[in-house]
């Protein structure tokens, strides 16, 4: 499904990124964990073909994401603030991704009732516009909004952050959901070492931009996540 060859990221001489070779396959939940600074967002971010890397390439569905556009049809992503249109109000913002997505009045109501619970009546209705929300809330639209058109592929930088405990309850059960009934390929970075745990069945440690560990989950992952960043 995605494919990682000999990439590298080098800002001011120094090298943040470097990763040989990594191949995510179809339909699986993969989570990213490392300390700040470790290269997680920088990684997203070539994914995404936001910036550029100094050598090297990544595909999905064996085409290079630098030189093609389909990827981004059955793509959908959510990495900050930077992702919303915060002059909009959250209503606006939703109707422009489903126009984007082909998506229709009908697509969308549903959308509506089935993120309902996880809104919390906290998005909808108010009259307002997305800059005018908590960052909370703001997380909230830019997840939903990244999963609306139910893509194939999924990428999330640190989704649970700023969300309450209830909300981040919510989201694990729609991202579970949506791993094991939609056959959705799932991409999460987080610093919460239990959700990335009970979320994904892959899990990759990233240290100074290189991989440091490559395991597939099971009952002693989290103690050997707890181990690892305990020093």
């Amino acid at each position: 499904m995605i494919e990682v060859q000999n990439l590298t990221k080098i800002y001011s001489g120094t090298t943040v990124l470097s990763i040989p070779h990594l191949t995510i396959r179809e339909n699986e939940s993969f989570g990213l964990v490392g300390n700040n600074g470790a290269g997680k967002t920088t990684f997203f971010r070539l994914l995404l073909d936001l910036i550029r890397a100094n050598s090297g390439w990544i595909k999905s569905k064996l085409k290079d994401v630098k030189g093609t556009t389909e990827w981004k049809f059955y793509t959908g992503a959510h990495l900050d603030d930077r992702f919303l249109i915060e002059f909009l109000s959250p209503e606006e913002y939703f109707e422009f991704i489903s126009q984007v997505h082909h998506m229709s009045k009908g697509d969308l109501d549903l959308f509506y009732q089935e993120y309902d619970e996880f809104f919390a009546g906290e998005i909808l209705g108010k009259k307002k516009y997305i800059r005018d929300f908590s960052h909370g809330n703001k997380q909230k639209i830019g997840v939903a909004a990244a999963l609306m058109a139910k893509p194939e592929v999924i990428i999330l930088d640190e989704p649970f952050n700023g969300l309450d405990p209830s909300t981040q309850m919510r989201l694990i059960r729609i991202l579970n959901d949506l791993k094991k009934n939609k056959g959705t390929t799932l991409l999460i970075s987080s610093h919460d070492l239990n959700h990335v745990n009970e979320v994904c069945d892959r899990i990759v440690i990233l240290e100074r931009g290189e991989i440091r560990y490559d395991m597939m989950k099971n009952e002693d992952t989290l103690k050997e996540l707890e181990k690892y960043f305990a020093g």
